[in-house]
């Protein structure tokens, strides 16, 4: 028949151990895997202090104002913290994928790792505010990606990344002004 998992582990530690550790097994296990990686890194200039674009580029809930077609949400953890999970749906309506991530670097309010630990898309991000004079910041959004479908993903990525970046630099500029009119964050 079916049993019932046990609330605790036989450590004594509960599930929300279990998930941690899972998730930082994830990240290893990214670590450890030599592939081809596609870089992207974009910049924009916000007419705000660090702490405020921090603030706003974290509040994962609403990154779907400013990212084209991606939806966040906080899966495990908080959210604010080494190996808390998110995931984010890219796409159209119930056309996309989620794309799975961990964080591994939390440095309040300058910097943000994630590794990406989904099926499809793999690799490491890196969101960062660099504090520039009269109170503005430079938010700078990298992707270490691996490309995926192989061989293919390989010859394909040079011709889908102007798309992409183009994508990723609107958004950028779309997060600037928003943050610049005092939308985000609140």
């Amino acid at each position: 028949g079916l049993r019932r998992r046990p609330s605790r582990l036989p450590n004594g530690r509960g599930r929300q151990h279990d998930r941690a550790a899972a998730s930082r097994d994830r990240v290893l296990a990214h670590e450890r895997s030599p592939t081809m990686t596609a870089h992207l890194s974009l910049d924009v200039i916000v007419n705000a202090p660090v702490e405020s674009v921090f603030d706003a580029f974290t509040q994962w809930s609403r990154q779907d104002e400013w990212m084209m077609g991606t939806r966040v949400e906080v899966r495990h953890g908080d959210g604010r913290s080494r190996y808390s999970e998110i995931a984010g749906w890219t796409g159209i309506g119930p056309i996309g994928f989620w794309d799975t991530m961990t964080i591994t670097r939390w440095e309040p309010p300058y910097r943000v790792d994630v590794v990406h630990t989904g099926a499809l898309v793999r690799g490491t991000g890196t969101m960062e505010v660099l504090a520039l004079p009269d109170g503005r910041s430079r938010f700078v959004w990298s992707e270490g990606l691996v490309p995926p479908l192989g061989a293919l993903g390989r010859v394909g990525w040079p011709v889908v990344k102007p798309a992409f970046a183009a994508g990723v630099r609107k958004s950028l500029r779309v997060f600037a002004a928003l943050v610049e009119s005092g939308t985000l964050p609140r």
